[in-house]
Parts: structure tokens; C-alpha cells; sequence
């Protein structure tokens, strides 16, 4: 006998999926303002010449389940039935007890006998044989579409690996970009010329830059909200930051490390890793040592801490950064720097809320950030994205990006007053073999193309701006596909 009956799974059916009645999506769920990833994911799910499902991956409340509404609702505007398109949440208490075989068949019986339909997962992970299942369907309904949310990157590549390599394209949901930040608030009309002039500033026409600075500087103060509270969507929209900071601690962190992780990776002492990710959000941009982890958090071992690194990683919670060698040039040991994946994360943890007045402090939290926005625009984009460290002298390049076979940029972040570069600093000794060096500044008035000895230039731009330009230009390039 079904633990769940049928009439109860299609209760839960029937509310997830209102289109079936009305038609059309509540605009609540299905919210005006699009991501950057929503362009992706309509994209890999609209070519046809490789047939592939789509995953969205991010941590929790960065939008996945908001993306999926969208898409329902673009296709509901072109005209696709609304009984060929099902949303399944498979972390309702409900759908998490019924199998995967009764859901199907209760959603086929009752609306659809088709099976030329799309299919809407919702943390796809928390099904039981789900990679099973999307194998299974895959290969015996030629005509269906898959979209799927999951908060552990990793297990959902695994999966794949276990179930056949090619059924599934991942699209990464990271954190909202500053300029996405400035977009979902209204906070500022998009600058005339945008194009040309973000273009104009990254390849060193002053001219250009000035004319940027003047039409951004406006958002250097929205820049510092945007740093405690900025990088998830329905957090960015509330009217209080202390209570965002709290949901923030209590949903982003807190249910997955106590809940999502332990049980997708039989994780016994919660406590130990509570401590390894208290620990990374204080070092957060820092160079970091295993055993040195260990150490500092006696009694905790060094493959205990390899392996909860990896899970925090998981669960798109932090990044690694591993170093990348430079031509001529010995590099550090291969160790990681370790950030984590939204500055607001780290504050909120820390709960420190004078953070931004210690330029130390300050300094690691825009780094972190500015680190998040190359990762989150080269994914798709470069061999790798790292730093550079040598291992004689030491001197370091806080990112390196690789974007094509010996082909860097590299960028330094001195988010201070005074952000003094010397001749014998690495970024200035190595400009000469970038195509592009950039010194992250912090002042609106600090900005500026210079030339250094090594024949190189250097381009000298605040964090807000920077960022903003960053975000601009991939949102512009996908919707230009």
C-alpha cells in the first residue's frame, strides 16, 4: 500500500500548478525582474540541436525556483498548453514521502497523457533514484523538456557521472550582481552609452572612464548596503536589514548546514563543520593551509576539514581559488584561497556590523566580492580563475584570470584611501604580460589608466564601478544570443 494516496498527491499538484485552471502564472511567483541565469536557462532549453535537460545550481534563496516560474510563464506566452506544463516541488513533506512513479503517473492520469511535456523539478536532489528517474525519462520520451532545481552542484554532477555523461546542462545561479542589484531596486536609470562606455573604460580610454565615473558615482553609497545584505534576491527588496541578516543566517546557512549537507553527505558532527564555516567566513579571501585549519580548530582533523570544504563547496557556499602559474615565474605550492560566495554571507554570520570601518576587514569583504563577480562572468569564459603567488618572493596577484592559453588579466584589489601601487608590486611588475590589469580602488575620484615600467598598463577603477560594469556586460552578451 502507497504510504501517500493519489487524491493527496493531487491536492499538492494542483496548488503548485494554478496555470491548469487560470491559464497564467501568479505574478508573485513569476516575478517582472529577470537574472542573467534566466537568459541562460531559456536559452539551453530552447536549442534543440543538443538535446539536453537543464539544472539550475545555486544556494538557497538566490531565485532557482523564481527562474522556473519565469520560463513557465514565457512559455505560457507562446502559446504552450497549460496542461503540458507541470511544477514539481520535491521538498514539499508531501512529495517527499510519495515516489517519483505515483507523481508522474498522477499528473499523466489526470491532466496530460502526453508525454511531449516539460517538466518543472523544484531540489530535484531530495528525490529518491531522481538521476534514475531523469535517465529514465529522458531516454524513453524523446519529446519532453526537464528544468530542475538543486542547491548541491556536486551531487548533481555526480548523478550525471553515475547515469549516463550528456542527459543534463548545469546553469549556475550565483548571488546577485551589483548592477542586477541596482536593477531589481530601481536605484539608478542604466547610463546612456552604457555599452560603449564600459567598453571604452576596460580597454583604457580615459576619456570614456571619466565620462562612466560621473554617470555612476551616485551608487558608492548603495554599494555598502550591497555588501551586507545585496547578494539574494527577495532579501535585497526587505525594508529591514537586521531581519534580512537573520533570514539570511537562519535559511542561507543554517538549514544547510544542519539539514541539506547532513543528509546529503551522512554528516554526523554538525558542530564540527558549523566551526570549519565560522572560521573560512572570518579568513574569507585569505590563502589557507589544511592543516593550519586543523590546528586553530582543535580537534578537528585535516581530511575532516579536506572533506567539509568540499561539502560547503557543494552547496554553493564558498569558492576555491587554486593559484595559476605565470610564464618564467614559480609559483606558491598549490594551496586554495577561500571565499565565501556572497560577502552578505560572511557579514551575516559574523554579525559584525562595523566591519566596513576596519580597512582590513573592508578590504577582505570587497575582495571577496569582486572575486564572486569574475568567478560568476568567466565561467563560461575562461581555462580558470585564480591567483598568483611566487614562491620565492612572495608577491601575489590577488586574480588571475586565464581566458585563453596564456592569455591574463589580472586584478589587484586595494580598497583603502590611499591605494598605492609600487613598481615592485607583482600587478605592476607583471602588467606587461596581461591584456588587461585593473587595481580595484575604493574613493569614486580614484580611477585612471596608467603606464608602468614593465610596459604595461594599469587601470585604476573603484570597486562599485567595476563591479557594475561587470555585471552590465554579461547581462548585455546573453541577451544579445
Amino acid at each position: 500500500m502507497a504510504i501517500i494516496q493519489m487524491e493527496n498527491i493531487w491536492k499538492v499538484l494542483s496548488a503548485f500548478n494554478p496555470w491548469w485552471s487560470t491559464g497564467g502564472v501568479n505574478g508573485q511567483l513569476a516575478r517582472a525582474y529577470k537574472r542573467v541565469a534566466y537568459f541562460e536557462a531559456m536559452d539551453r532549453m530552447r536549442d534543440r540541436s543538443i538535446r539536453r535537460s537543464v539544472v539550475l545550481t545555486g544556494a538557497r534563496r538566490v531565485g532557482k525556483t523564481t527562474i522556473e516560474y519565469q520560463m513557465i510563464e514565457a512559455l505560457l506566452k507562446e502559446g504552450v498548453p497549460p496542461e503540458k506544463i507541470v511544477f514539481i516541488s520535491l521538498d514539499h513533506p508531501m512529495l517527499k514521502l510519495a515516489s517519483f512513479q505515483d507523481i508522474l503517473t498522477c499528473y499523466h492520469e489526470n491532466i496530460m497523457p502526453e508525454k511531449d511535456v516539460y517538466y518543472f523539478f523544484d531540489e530535484i536532489q531530495y528525490a529518491q533514484d531522481w538521476e534514475l528517474w531523469l535517465k529514465f525519462l529522458y531516454d524513453t520520451q524523446p519529446e519532453l523538456t526537464i528544468v530542475a532545481t538543486g542547491s548541491a552542484s556536486p551531487a548533481l554532477a555526480r548523478g550525471g557521472a553515475e547515469s549516463g555523461t550528456g542527459r543534463w546542462s548545469v546553469v549556475s545561479v550565483p548571488t546577485l550582481t551589483f548592477y542586477e542589484y541596482v536593477e531589481l531596486l530601481g536605484i539608478l536609470p542604466q547610463p546612456r552609452n552604457m555599452e560603449e562606455l564600459a567598453a571604452a573604460s576596460l580597454q583604457g580610454d580615459g576619456a570614456g572612464l571619466k565620462r562612466l565615473m560621473m554617470a555612476l558615482s551616485p551608487l558608492q553609497p548603495h554599494f555598502l548596503r550591497y555588501l551586507q545584505v545585496g547578494g539574494f534576491p527577495e532579501l535585497a527588496l526587505a525594508g529591514s536589514d537586521i531581519l534580512a541578516q537573520r533570514i539570511m543566517r537562519e535559511d542561507v546557512v543554517d538549514k544547510v548546514l544542519k539539514r541539506d549537507l547532513p543528509a546529503l553527505y551522512k554528516i554526523r558532527n554538525m558542530t564540527e563543520m558549523e566551526r570549519i564555516f565560522l572560521y573560512l567566513c572570518s579568513i574569507s579571501s585569505d590563502i589557507v593551509s589544511l592543516e593550519a585549519i586543523a590546528k586553530e580548530l582543535d580537534g578537528v582533523s585535516r581530511p575532516t576539514v579536506e572533506n567539509y570544504i568540499r561539502y560547503l563547496e557543494s552547496a554553493n557556499l564558498i569558492y576555491q581559488s587554486w593559484p595559476i602559474g605565470l610564464a618564467g615565474k614559480k609559483i606558491l605550492k598549490a594551496r586554495p584561497k577561500i571565499y565565501i560566495a556572497d560577502a552578505a554571507i560572511r557579514n551575516s554570520v559574523l554579525m559584525d556590523a562595523d566591519s566596513m570601518m576596519d580597512p582590513v576587514q573592508a578590504g577582505k569583504i570587497v575582495e571577496t566580492a569582486v572575486y564572486k563577480h569574475i568567478a560568476t562572468y568567466y565561467r563560461n569564459r575562461a581555462i580558470s580563475v585564480g591567483y598568483y603567488r611566487d614562491g620565492k618572493s612572495q608577491k601575489e596577484i590577488d586574480i588571475v584570470v586565464e581566458h585563453r592559453k596564456g592569455r591574463f588579466v589580472f586584478v589587484e584589489v586595494k580598497y583603502r584611501d590611499q591605494a598605492k601601487v609600487l613598481e615592485k608590486d607583482a600587478i605592476s611588475e607583471l602588467a606587461g604580460q596581461a591584456e588587461n590589469a585593473i587595481l580595484v580602488t575604493k574613493r569614486p575620484e580614484d580611477f585612471g589608466v596608467f603606464q608602468t615600467q614593465s610596459g604595461g598598463k594599469l587601470l585604476r577603477i573603484p570597486a562599485f564601478a567595476f563591479l557594475y560594469i561587470l555585471g552590465y556586460l554579461e547581462k548585455q552578451e546573453l541577451q544579445e544570443v
